[in-house]
């Protein structure tokens, strides 16, 4: 699907979440460079919107580490021809900085960032992008919570008041991303919200290799659900411990432009 392509009331929206690990795995001399194969994937994966975590957009050690690491920052370097990239810091380090970004292939038309650390051993954020889908504002929001069951529960609280504060009732509206929930007390707290999972067996995403926990979600308000799925093999589980999550929705209501 291209820019200039069209949502009918039965078109389908294509959403996607990846940690992709800072485009890094392994450790030590060990680690390896999986920033050109996710490259490859996330355009495999055909999304219309692609929400991602651990994004770099530099990190001057790992540059002069690896030969072939890009010049451009990693949201740019991942977007497939024709999406636009939007990027925010969540963390500065001693090398560079990294947070979330969302790729899409309609046009972003508005993009914020909102702290949502909740202590000063982990940066955290929210990325919310607002869109213009076939003429229908549709409303981003990627997130990427922290290790700690209580860091959790109040950032979960900071996100629904953000939402409220920042989203139009009306508009639809997706969250999506790493929320490190091994449990379902987070769905629990943005079901209140009428921000909705998907129903039945967990789509397990973590750890790639052999997953067990379904840590990345995507919620959603104003959208009908289709379909969830995450892709297995081993060619995902080289590029990162987390597998992508995919879901699609159908966008009632959307017209031609």
């Amino acid at each position: 699907m291209s820019l200039d392509s069209t949502f009918g009331p039965h078109d389908v929206l294509r959403v996607a979440t990846y940690n992709i690990h800072k485009g890094v795995q392994g450790m030590g001399p060990a680690r390896r460079l999986e920033i050109h194969n996710l490259a490859l994937a996330i355009e495999t994966l055909d999304a219309d919107i692609v929400c991602l975590q651990e994004v770099r957009a530099a990190n001057r050690k790992e540059a002069s580490y690896f030969t072939g690491w890009p010049e451009l920052p990693q949201a740019e370097f991942l977007a497939p021809e024709g999406y636009e990239a939007a990027y925010r810091t969540n963390a500065v380090t001693k090398h560079g900085e990294h947070g979330n970004a969302l790729l899409s292939r309609w046009p972003i038309i508005a993009c914020k960032h909102e702290d949502v650390s909740d202590h000063r051993f982990e940066q955290r954020g929210l990325l919310h992008a607002e869109l213009l889908v076939a003429g229908v504002s549709v409303h981003a929001i990627v997130v990427h919570f922290g290790l700690i069951p209580a860091s959790r529960v109040r950032q979960t609280a900071r996100l629904k008041a953000y939402i409220a504060r920042e989203v139009p009732p009306g508009a639809p509206l997706v969250v999506a991303g790493d929320f490190n929930d091994w449990g379902t007390r987070v769905r629990t707290l943005l079901n209140v919200d009428s921000l909705h999972a998907f129903e039945g067996p967990r789509t397990l995403t973590y750890p790639s290799r052999l997953p067990v926990a379904q840590l990345d979600h995507i919620y959603a308000r104003g959208l009908r659900p289709l379909s969830l799925q995450a892709p297995r093999g081993r060619v995902w589980s080289r590029m990162s411990d987390h597998l992508p999550l995919i879901a699609e929705f159908n966008l009632p209501g959307a017209s031609a432009t």
